[in-house]
């Protein structure tokens, strides 16, 4: 498989879970919470491609998403892409073939993303409350995205399967 059809995928990929997240997903209430497909995708490319390709797919994904949703611009962006390289990272070192990696990655990054976005509005000036930000509308969509978090991996991974490698990394192992 080309690099060119590998990145269509990838943006085709992007393009698709951003309009679904800004019309669909994101209409979904569970307790005050929304899941996220976009951050789901985001982390499941980062898991099986590793650091450059998840925050290069996170940017993009973030960056769609703010223009679809006239939110500010590059906030979701600049979230995404340390989603990206972050999760790639964790997906070079430790995470590659355990089964548990989709989800303790999905479980960490929710958290961290919601903390990170809440400080990062703040920095902004936006109104953003903690208690319906940390408090009432964490848990809802940490539940959310870990129920999508097996069929969003194993879409992505379907449609990357031909080239299970991320960019010539190996796991790392300590010697003891």
């Amino acid at each position: 498989m080309t690099r060119a059809l590998d990145a269509l995928k990838l943006g085709v990929l992007v393009l698709a879970a951003a309009v679904l997240q800004a019309s669909i997903v994101g209409a979904f209430d569970i307790g005050g919470g929304r899941p996220d497909l976009l951050l789901v995708t985001v982390v499941a490319v980062a898991l099986l491609r590793g650091t450059t390709t998840g925050a290069v797919t996170g940017f993009a994904a973030g960056l769609v998403f703010d223009l679809a949703t006239f939110e500010t611009l590059g906030v979701t962006s600049l979230l995404l892409t340390l989603v990206g390289y972050w999760v790639g990272r964790y997906g070079e070192t430790t995470g590659r073939g355990r089964p548990h990696a989709p989800l303790l990655s999905v479980l960490v990054i929710t958290v961290a993303y919601g903390v990170a976005g809440y400080v990062l509005h703040t920095i902004l000036g936006d109104a953003v409350s903690a208690r319906v930000a940390l408090g009432t509308a964490l848990l809802p969509a940490l539940v959310g995205n870990l129920l999508l978090t097996f069929p969003v991996f194993g879409l992505v991974r379907r449609l990357l399967a031909d080239r299970e490698r991320t960019e010539g990394l190996r796991e790392v192992r300590l010697l003891g």
